[in-house]
């Protein structure tokens, strides 16, 4: 028993996690301890893409590929979509265990993801924090959703019945069909939501397509403008758990 117990900790102490996705780098650093991540990608240490930089922090970066990350001598890597042939088969032939989790398309796939790399950590405990925060949204979810708009960088927004949209539906909003998937300065006007959901991702960088979202006849729509961290919305993951969370709190 007591073999068995310090194989145990020999194998907990030996993990050794990295990520070559930003979608995965939110998994590995709300679920794994930071002596456990080796590697995650480039973008978490940059605090215009990533809520989590600070904790991204000290930990090696990568590019996204497998070679990036084989020096950190993983045993455990997360990627979303990403993992070709040839990359799984070199993992598999050097022995490091590679788990490809599926893009999110709802609410319980974005659950499943939480328990899927928990178990891998070797503790589903770790997602139950987030897991109840979820289950408790949803429970209490909004029976009366107000008509919205979320609007990001050129207009563009997201489309009924996604997963964005299915976050918004646990804050109260319901996301407006719109052509194309973009919210135009006519409709805004002429057809202001309840709601406009305006996304700060990248606020600062102002391109051509941005320009229009300053024209002054927006500055007297009567939508009621919340702020998204666009940050947390482009994975549509779980970080969007605390944005649902603030947003019901300033949308009382």
């Amino acid at each position: 028993m007591a073999a068995f117990a310090l194989l145990l900790v020999a194998s907990v102490a030996a993990l050794r996690v990295a990520s070559l996705n930003l979608c995965t780098d939110e998994y590995a650093l709300l679920l794994a301890h930071p002596s456990e991540l080796v590697s995650v990608t480039r973008l978490s240490h940059d605090p215009a893409e990533s809520v989590l930089e600070p904790t991204a922090r000290g930990i090696a970066s990568n590019r996204g590929r497998l070679e990036d990350v084989l020096a950190d001598r993983p045993t455990l890597l997360l990627t979303m979509g990403g993992a070709g042939r040839s990359s799984g088969a070199i993992a598999r032939a050097i022995g490091l265990r590679l788990i490809d989790l599926h893009s999110p398309a709802n609410l319980d796939d974005v659950a499943s993801n939480l328990v899927h790399v928990a178990a891998a950590l070797g503790d589903r405990s770790r997602a139950s924090p987030y897991l109840a925060t979820l289950a408790f949204l949803r429970r209490t979810a909004p029976a009366r959703l107000r008509d919205s708009i979320w609007i990001g960088g050129g207009g563009l927004s997201v489309t009924p019945g996604s997963l964005s949209a299915q976050w918004m539906a646990l804050a109260g909003l319901r996301q407006r069909a719109l052509p194309g998937g973009r919210a135009s300065l006519e409709t805004l006007v002429t057809s202001p939501p309840n709601i406009l959901l305006k996304s700060n991702y990248r606020s600062g960088q102002m391109s051509q397509g941005q320009r229009w979202l300053n024209h002054p006849s927006l500055s007297r729509m009567p939508s009621r403008r919340v702020t998204a961290d666009g940050r947390r919305w482009t994975c549509a993951g779980p970080l969007v758990i605390d944005e649902i969370v603030r947003l019901r709190r300033e949308l009382k």
